[in-house]
């Protein structure tokens, strides 16, 4: 199917990422969705949004007219779409449309594999779908479904869609209280094994199933392309201490995320919340790097993954930069203790992070005793967040501590 993507700029609401990064994501979106072929892509710069169409009337013309010129069968708009105007856009510009919510969840229905995936995808449809019908029309052109939003042709009474979607949530999430107890069953079975567990995160195509590969020999798909992988896949690594640990590589992250794919992927990432360190892989050579760094931690503390745990930032695609810039990349990674410069791709700089990972797994903790002051009460609940107390008492002037914990987790301590 011919598709044109369309990034809507509001004037009103511009947020930090360029528009022409924002639609250059949106492209490979619709280009990580099999058998389409994006026509063309633009930026609309719209004054106000209009509620019942979203583009004003003579832009709907202008966009009318490019479609048909291109013989477009399906237009994808990078935003946010109510139900109302996307009803209306479809019968004014005669095409199917899909909005990044709908894209996103269309990709997703096409990637999973395993059996939880598949049940996740289903929820997270499901509630998309359930929301639109809450917001729509007393009767739908065409019924949207979970795994097809770009077609099937039928027409459906809105209680009975709604009906139907309530029993099949209600269906999902009974399977899938069957799979989480499977993993949970799992992950106790490795929790007597001493085998701590590294998770891999990042944006989506930061390379984390290229370094995954890299790491265990493994042959997860790893492609230039978003959402390569949805499933978590696990494999054993020795380190080079001789040390085994469990490698988990999991679905990339992306800014504006469904909210409905953020609460049905949690159990997928479930192994980032029990992970004992996290790589953090970054696609360096990306332009807006940081914009996505930025993003990543927002969906991370959304998750509820504890300042805790150790995190090691992976500055991945090295190869794709070259002279100054990259000079000054290896120079600002080798001053620090956190950051890692490779290239999964060719292997450089892989071996260096191997040994940061098996000296943040075996840092030796040492004996400290503290005293704190009432007012210090955020530090103290941090000490104990970290678990690094192992006994406490109370005078007059505060709380006395007796710790053992890391070098790591005492520089983390000063810096509060």
């Amino acid at each position: 199917m011919r598709a044109l993507v369309l990034h809507p700029e509001i004037k009103s609401d511009r947020d930090r990422r360029l528009a022409e990064h924002a639609l250059g994501e949106a492209v490979s979106l619709a280009l990580a969705l099999p058998d389409l072929e994006v026509v063309g892509a633009e930026i609309v710069r719209l004054p106000t949004v209009h509620p019942g169409k979203l583009f004003g009337s003579g832009k709907l013309q202008e966009l009318k007219e490019r479609i048909e010129a291109l013989e477009v069968g399906l237009v994808l708009i990078d935003g946010p779409v109510s139900p109302v105007q996307q009803r209306n856009l479809e019968k004014e510009w005669g095409v199917k449309l899909l909005d990044r919510t709908g894209l996103i969840l269309e990709i997703f229905a096409d990637r999973a594999r395993t059996r939880e995936g598949v049940l996740q995808v289903e929820l997270a449809a499901l509630s998309y779908q359930r929301t639109r019908l809450v917001r729509a029309w007393t009767h739908l052109e065409r019924q949207r479904g979970g795994l097809g939003f770009v077609g099937g042709p039928g027409e459906t009474q809105i209680e009975a869609d709604r009906r139907a979607i309530d029993e099949a949530v209600t269906r999902i999430r009974r399977q899938l209280s069957r799979v989480v107890k499977t993993r949970e069953l799992h992950r106790a079975a490795r929790k007597k094994v001493p085998f701590p567990v590294v998770a891999l995160v990042g944006y989506t195509n930061a390379g984390k199933s290229t370094l995954f590969n890299r790491m265990t020999g493994a042959e997860v798909l790893a492609k230039d392309m978003l959402f390569a992988t949805l499933d978590p896949t696990m494999r054993g690594v020795a380190l080079p201490s001789g040390r085994k640990v469990i490698l988990s590589d999991t679905v990339g992250f992306i800014s504006d995320l469904p909210t409905q794919l953020v609460a049905a992927f949690r159990a997928t990432l479930e192994e980032v919340l029990e992970a004992d360190l996290i790589l953090h892989v970054r696609d360096i050579s990306h332009p807006e790097t940081a914009e996505q760094a930025r993003d990543v931690a927002a969906i991370l503390a959304e998750l509820g993954v504890r300042d805790s745990v150790p995190q090691i930032e992976v500055w991945n695609k090295l190869d794709l930069v070259e002279g100054e810039a990259r000079v000054a990349l290896e120079g600002q990674a080798a001053r620090s203790d956190d950051i890692f410069a490779i290239s999964a791709l060719t292997g450089e700089g892989v071996e260096a992070l191997l040994a940061a990972i098996s000296a943040a797994l075996e840092e030796e903790k040492f004996p400290r005793d503290l005293h704190l002051p009432f007012a210090e009460g955020r530090k103290r609940a941090w000490l104990h967040e970290q678990g690094v107390v192992e006994s406490e008492t109370e005078d007059e002037s505060g709380h006395r501590l007796s710790l053992r914990w890391t070098a790591r987790q005492e520089k983390r301590f000063r810096d509060l």
